[in-house]
C-alpha cells in the first residue's frame, strides 16, 4: 500500500491523519521500530522523487540526524505533536491541534474552557465551538466546510472508544511526552503513590508559575490523597481532581 500525501506541499487536516494512521500501523499513538524506518524511507523517497536504500549507511545518518532533530525528548520514536512539526501541515489546522499539544498548563486551561460541567468528556458539538472561537481570537479565515473537517479529525484523533465524545485521557495523550502527567499511568501499576503526586503537583504549579508554601501543598495533597485507595491513587481518580481544579 502506497503511503498517501507525502509528496504535497501542503496537507489538509484529513490528510494528515491518513498519514498518522498509515505509519502508526499498531496503533499505539507512536511511530517507532519498523514503522519509523518506513516513515523515513516514503519520505525521502517524497522529498528526492527517487527510492532510496534503507540498508545503506548513508540513510541510517540521515535518519539518525533527523531524530535528533524531530524526536524532541529523545524516546526514539515520533509522537503525533512531533509529526505535526515535520509535515507541512495547513496552518488552521496546527493552531487548533496545538492548543491540545501545548503545555500542560495550557491544555488544562483549554480543557475546561468547555468541559463546563467537570465530568472529565466533552461533547463533539462542544468541540466545534471551541475551535471556531479559537480561529476567530487568532483572526484566522475559515468557512464551516473546514471547521467541520477540523472538528472531524480531531475527534478522530482523540475519541479512541468512539463514543462521539472526547475523555481527557484520550485528549492528553497528545501533549508532548515531558508535559504529560497522565503518562505517569501508562507504564506499570497503573496508579501513583504519595510521593510521585508530590512531584507532579509541585511540576503543575511551578508550569503555572504559582507560589504554593509547604503546608498549601501538603493540605492539598492530603486532600487529593483522601480519594486514594490505600496510598495508591489512580487514574480516573486523578483525572476528576485535575478537572475540577482551577487552579492547577
Amino acid at each position: 500500500m502506497q503511503p498517501p500525501h507525502l509528496h504535497l506541499a501542503e496537507l489538509t487536516a484529513a490528510q494528515f491523519l491518513d498519514i498518522w494512521k498509515h505509519f502508526d500501523a499498531d496503533g499505539n499513538g507512536y511511530i517507532e521500530g519498523k514503522e519509523l524506518e518506513n516513515f523515513f524511507r516514503q519520505l525521502e523517497t517524497a522529498r528526492r522523487g527517487t527510492g532510496v536504500d534503507p540498508t545503506h549507511a548513508a540513510f541510517r545518518e540521515k535518519m539518525k540526524a533527523f531524530m535528533m532533530k524531530f524526536d524532541k525528548n529523545a524516546d526514539g520514536r515520533i509522537e503525533m505533536s512531533e509529526l505535526a512539526q515535520i509535515l507541512p501541515t495547513e496552518e488552521n489546522f496546527l493552531l487548533c491541534f496545538r492548543t491540545f499539544v501545548g503545555s500542560s498548563a495550557e491544555f488544562m486551561a483549554a480543557w475546561r474552557r468547555y468541559d463546563t460541567d467537570r465530568s472529565g468528556y466533552i461533547e463533539a458539538n462542544e468541540l466545534k465551538g471551541f475551535l471556531s472561537d479559537l480561529l476567530k481570537k487568532a483572526n484566522r479565515h475559515y468557512d464551516d466546510k473546514k471547521l467541520n473537517e477540523y472538528t472531524q479529525t480531531i475527534l478522530k484523533m482523540f475519541d479512541l472508544n468512539g463514543d462521539g465524545k472526547l475523555g481527557l485521557s484520550e485528549m492528553a495523550r497528545l501533549l508532548p511526552v515531558q508535559e504529560n502527567f497522565l503518562l505517569k499511568f501508562e507504564d506499570g501499576n497503573g496508579y501513583i503513590d504519595e510521593q510521585e503526586l508530590d512531584a507532579l503537583l509541585k511540576d503543575l504549579h511551578d508550569k503555572n508559575k504559582m507560589e504554593l508554601d509547604s503546608t498549601g501543598l501538603v493540605g492539598y495533597k492530603k486532600s487529593i490523597m483522601a480519594l486514594s485507595d490505600a496510598g495508591k491513587l489512580y487514574r480516573t481518580e486523578l483525572e476528576i481532581v485535575l478537572c475540577r481544579d482551577s487552579t492547577l
